[in-house]
């Protein structure tokens, strides 16, 4: 079974997708509103402005307090929230069939007159100060963060979605409306719909919520692809008295539109993408450096990086760090092999029943290929072209795409109990970079 088996796509309301698989094993209605547009929107200073103002819509649903909005919510027996990344924004609801009417109104006011108030504003700003405090104490989410950074640089993909402690209280209402006002047409709208309802009904939900926007014409994405940065970089994040590191490893990954991108998935899988894979088996099973080991390609609307990732104590981030760049290196002088081809297939054929075991979820990901601009055919023919990988084309997928030469590597942990070891980790190391991990720009 294809993820598109059942989803069908209506007509357009206004300018907007709309896409529907009908569901009556429960008395529920998911509600999926997805925008082209996400935190890329954001003004040079001003990161973090999409975020909040997803938030403050949610909090503002037609001049309405939060409190009001959130104890009527509950009594609808609904639940609603945002999510935003650097391409995407996207309002994900769930409401009990009878109560769907009434939610219906929740949403044009969430959607179209939101108060976008000051002080909510303010109190927003203050709660996400108070989470990026919070996030210094993630280890892991630091290194992401720091290596994101690094990675991209000055490219829009390098920009945080969240913002930073000197974004955040840049941001005036007005910002946040500005992006409102660009954001929020209906040419920038996909509608996805699942559960209990069925096609008339869904498109009468999509008009009206179109309706109630302005036409315009929805935002651009020219952001450009990111190019790599050569030579092997390192980047140590600084943080006192961790007795644990977290270690990324990158190069710039696939897109989806290459013609070898489900290759190198297929290779992926096989190098670091379960439990089971390369990665794990080295660094956890055979040495005991760290309890994971993975590796993943992402993809967006431009090209993203490949990375690897692990969190060894700081005794053994040395080792596990050279250990790491001689796995890659075998993996691109030498390839899989066709029982390791063999088996990946396998699993990646039998595992995606999981990502299409509920209609909202083979709906979610027809929304994915309407709001990332995936091919036509790229979850339909999914399993087919999984199934038709060849041992030549994985093997030239990762030396076609994956570099060992140029690497940005992300270590975070004490430096002066860590540093000398990963620098002698790495050869031919061409920049280092240590800095406090309380100093993200």
């Amino acid at each position: 079974m294809s993820a598109a088996a059942n989803v069908v796509r209506l007509a357009d309301a206004g300018g907007a997708a709309v896409l529907l698989e009908t569901s009556r094993a429960l008395p529920l209605v998911s509600i999926s509103i997805g925008l082209k547009t996400g935190a890329l929107l954001d003004a040079p200073g001003k990161e973090g402005t999409t975020r909040l103002l997803s938030r403050l819509m949610r909090r503002t649903a037609g001049g309405l307090e939060a409190q009001v909005i959130d104890t009527r919510i509950d009594s609808l027996g609904g639940s609603l929230g945002a999510d935003v990344a650097h391409s995407t924004m996207v309002f994900q609801a769930t409401v009990i069939s009878r109560s769907l009417a009434a939610f219906v109104d929740l949403l044009v006011d969430v959607l179209a007159r939101p108060g976008l108030f000051e002080a909510e504003l303010e109190r927003l700003q203050r709660e996400t100060l108070a989470e990026l405090t919070d996030s210094l104490d993630d280890d892991r989410g630091l290194a992401r963060r720091f290596f994101r950074r690094r990675f991209f640089g000055a490219h829009p993909y390098g920009r945080s979605v969240s913002g930073t402690p000197k974004s955040v209280p840049e941001i005036t209402p007005a910002d946040a409306r500005l992006v409102f006002e660009r954001a929020f047409v209906r040419d920038n709208l996909v509608f996805a719909f699942s559960g209990d309802l069925d096609g008339a009904l869904a498109s009468r939900i999509a008009q009206r919520l179109s309706d109630a926007l302005p036409g315009g014409v929805a935002p651009v994405d020219d952001t450009p692809e990111p190019s790599p940065v050569p030579g092997r970089r390192l980047v140590l994040v600084d943080k006192p008295d961790r007795t644990q590191t977290q270690i990324l490893i990158g190069c710039l990954g696939s897109h989806t539109r290459d013609e070898d991108h489900v290759a190198l998935l297929v290779a992926n899988t096989i190098f670091g993408g379960t439990f089971t894979a390369r990665m794990t088996q080295e660094v956890r099973s055979k040495r005991g450096w760290s309890y994971g080991a993975y590796s993943n390609v992402p993809f967006d609307r431009r090209r993203q990086s490949f990375s690897m990732w692990t969190f060894p104590k700081a005794d053994d981030a040395g080792p596990c760090l050279r250990l790491e760049l001689g796995m890659l290196h075998d993996l691109r002088e030498q390839g899989v092999t066709k029982q390791e081809l063999s088996w990946a297939k396998r699993y990646l054929v039998r595992s995606h029943c999981f990502a299409i075991d509920t209609a909202a979820k083979r709906v979610g990901l027809a929304l994915d290929q309407a709001l990332y601009e995936l091919p036509q055919d790229y979850y339909s023919r999914y399993l087919e072209r999984i199934q038709a990988v060849t041992l030549d084309e994985a093997n030239s997928s990762v030396r076609n795409r994956l570099s060992e030469d140029d690497l940005l590597i992300t270590v975070v942990g004490t430096e002066s109990v860590v540093g000398g070891a990963v620098r002698a980790a790495v050869d031919g190391l061409a920049s280092t970079e240590v800095v406090p991990f309380d100093r993200v720009d």
